[in-house]
């Protein structure tokens, strides 16, 4: 084996071909729509609603931090990634549920309000779409069980 082909066993498996490259578009204009939102609003108007506007701040962290791990791929950012995305998607069902039942909970709406209607339902259908990615683009050895070449062991 050449070192070129050992340099290529030991890359993380890409995450973003296919479907996973229109993943990170979407999560990536979602983190600078969700930052750049909580960062004005934050900055000009916390006292308002500081906790719609936390919250926003929060799904914006989260973009970020599950693009990061699409693009850096490997399984162990596959396992970050859906750890994430199933997080968000319980913030976005909790807010979503919350706004619908009491609109008065949040004074002002949030990236989550409305399931993120405010975002075209992106929040909502984002990390469902995000999961079964994750879920389909496992690494498999040939025996079926999941590669951990990059996962730390105690």
């Amino acid at each position: 084996m050449t070192a070129t082909e050992e340099n290529a066993d030991e890359r993380p498996k890409r995450l973003i071909s296919g479907p996973g490259l229109l993943l990170v578009w979407f999560y990536g204009v979602m983190v600078v729509g969700a930052v750049s939102r909580s960062v004005y609003q934050i900055a000009t108007e916390f006292d308002r609603a500081p906790l719609a506007y936390s919250l926003s701040a929060v799904a914006g962290v989260v973009y970020g931090f599950i693009t990061h791990s699409l693009i850096r791929g490997g399984e162990t950012a596959r396992r970050a990634a859906q750890v994430c995305c199933a997080a968000e998607l319980a913030g976005v069902l909790v807010v979503g549920t919350l706004t619908v039942i009491d609109s008065s909970a949040f004074p002002d709406a949030t990236v989550w309000s409305y399931y993120g209607a405010g975002y075209i339902f992106i929040p909502v259908l984002l990390p469902l779409s995000a999961l079964y990615w994750l879920r389909n683009n496992r690494t498999a050895d040939t025996d079926g069980t999941a590669d951990t070449a990059d996962t730390v062991t105690p």
